[in-house]
């Protein structure tokens, strides 16, 4: 947005973050396929539906969206485009079904909402194929292109970046992303979603698991600045000090316990020198452009108790109607059992979402109303909308129209046109944590996941030292390290230690980290003995490559493609 004239130095950097692991081949219900069928059709495909309706009135979003590379491949595949079809279709046959049963039990208000249901995959149905033509990322990258979002990267598949153990596997990771960004979007990514927000300095590290010698680290931002990457988020307690509100302890309620464990042995850092969470920094030494999530908008969206998703008049997200798992009820009371949850009201959900939408533009502009300039830095994960708060992106669309009329004097804008608007000026030495309960890596890494990060450790010992050692390989050489690299990437995903400390898929999580793992030290195996496959091998070796191929390509460390 260079050569602008007239500056508006109070904005809002909406920044929504998107990411399903790799799921595909894995399962489909309750865990596995579904999680991506869900997040498209009540979260991707009615955000694009909002650009879609802004780009008619000639409006753009100014929305920062993050979209990871594991989650870009799973949409592009054709598998998946097929399968989608399919979900909805069965969507569509159980709102007509839900019809019928509600009609025989004299449910005229529930017989309603089925109709409803009907029309509303019959819209997702019609954007999926008609509007999008089944391409979910070539419409990402038209409303990129046509100036409505700015779209960033993010590591590989996610990896908890502070915690793995060598410096290759960082850099490795995010490569990738870039890779994969460059490669579907056509230009070099500026941003960088830091996975779970979770940063680390540059100092003498040692692996917090199996001892082994300490020794100088760079930074996680040292290496995005090295890969070309020029701004990144993090927490607000990492910029502010003190102990952190975590995000995700609401929704979760198996966290509570293991953060009231964990709390009774956590010391908080000494708190750093307060900074203003509504500027952005630059990190020291290495001098990247970084963000800090703001607290106050973060909560009132975030929130299920005290902020907006927790109306008692939008739609409850754990009351389902089976077989087909529509929902029909409303949120009634946070305190009431499912049982008592009442008949969701349309109109008065509506009413409701245009309430917070004013309430959330007059908020951030109440927030910045005594700064002469500065960003407000709000970060959530994009399925929070549609999928977790079935209102979302109709509120988004509600925020985006209020805040683009002349008289807010906040405006939403994407995170490189608030930087340049707003450009850092201060150095400020981050330490380290995330977004998660406590500030820390306990969601990622306690006595329930220790295990998966000895894994980690030993593979990534293991594939670096076969990598280094490795001369011209021939044609099967490059095949088995092209999956080993993909099978080191699935195992390094963060979603299978949060998985398992959530409570939420903790047998799926803990079956698809050990499944990885010994695929990728049965590859290593066969690297090692350096003969050739024999038949049964060969059937293992086709079998996983039509499992795990996540990535079409892959990005080696030393700048090959294979």
């Amino acid at each position: 947005m260079a050569g602008k004239i007239d500056k508006n130095n109070k904005l809002l950097c909406l920044v929504l973050h998107s990411h399903i692991p790799y799921v595909i081949n894995h399962g489909t219900w309750p865990h596995g396929t579904d999680w991506l069928f869900e997040a498209t059709a009540e979260t991707y495909l009615p955000i694009l539906d909002v650009l879609l309706r802004l780009e008619k009135e000639g409006l753009k979003s100014g929305l920062t969206i993050s979209l990871t590379p594991v989650l870009v491949e799973q949409l592009h595949k054709q598998s998946f485009r097929q399968n989608f079809l399919d979900y909805l279709t069965m969507k569509l046959e159980s709102a007509a079904g839900d019809y019928l049963y509600f009609q025989h039990t004299g449910e005229r208000q529930l017989m309603e909402l089925a109709l409803f249901w009907r029309r509303w995959y019959e819209k997702i149905y019609h954007l999926f194929l008609d509007e999008f033509h089944s391409d979910l990322i070539g419409a990402f990258a038209h409303f990129m292109n046509t100036g409505s979002i700015e779209i960033i990267t993010s590591a590989a598949t996610h990896g908890y970046l502070p915690l793995l153990a060598r410096d290759e596997s960082v850099r490795h990771q995010v490569q990738q992303g870039r890779f994969v960004y460059e490669r579907y979007f056509g230009r070099k990514p500026v941003g960088f979603w830091l996975p779970e927000c979770a940063y680390r300095p540059g100092y003498i590290w040692q692996p917090p698991l199996g001892g082994g010698v300490p020794y100088e680290r760079p930074g996680v931002d040292q290496i995005l600045g090295e890969e070309n990457l020029d701004y990144f988020f993090v927490d607000n307690h990492l910029l502010r000090g003190g102990e952190a509100r975590g995000v995700y302890l609401e929704r979760f309620p198996a966290l509570q316990d293991l953060w009231a464990r964990f709390k009774e042995k956590y010391q908080s850092s000494e708190p750093l020198r307060p900074q203003s969470p509504y500027l952005p920094y630059l990190t020291y030494p290495a001098g990247l452009t970084f963000m800090a999530r703001d607290d106050i908008t973060g909560q009132q969206v975030w929130s299920r108790h005290s902020g907006y998703p927790g109306d008692g008049y939008y739609l409850e997200f754990h009351k389902k109607h089976f077989p087909g798992g529509l929902r029909y009820w409303r949120i009634t009371s946070s305190s009431s059992d499912l049982a008592d949850k009442l008949p969701y009201e349309l109109e008065q959900a509506s009413a409701r979402i245009k309430e917070h939408a004013h309430h959330f533009v007059w908020l951030v502009n109440e927030v910045l109303k005594d700064q002469e300039e500065g960003i407000i830095t709000s970060l959530y994960d994009t399925e929070l909308f549609g999928h977790w708060w079935f209102e979302g992106p109709e509120w988004l669309y509600q925020v985006i129209k209020e805040l683009s009329r002349p008289e807010s004097k906040v405006k939403l804008d994407t995170a490189s046109s608030c930087l340049e608007e707003v450009p850092p000026a201060i150095y400020v030495s981050l330490p380290e944590g995330s977004w998660g309960e406590g500030g820390f890596h306990w969601i990622w890494l306690n006595d329930k996941t220790a295990w998966i990060w000895s894994k980690i450790y030993e593979l990534e010992k293991r594939f670096w030292a076969i990598f280094n050692s490795q001369n011209q390989p021939d044609s099967l050489g490059i095949r088995l390290l092209k999956l080993l690299c993909q099978e080191k990437f699935l195992l390094e995903s963060s979603d299978w230690p949060f998985l398992i400390s959530t409570m939420t898929a903790r047998d799926y999580a803990e079956a698809r980290a050990s499944l990885h793992f010994e695929r990728a030290m049965r590859l290593l195996s066969l690297m090692e003995k350096g003969q050739p496959l024999t038949p049964e091998e060969y059937f293992w070796l086709e079998k996983v490559e039509s499992e795990d191929s996540l990535f079409r390509e892959v990005m080696l460390p030393d700048g090959k493609i294979i």
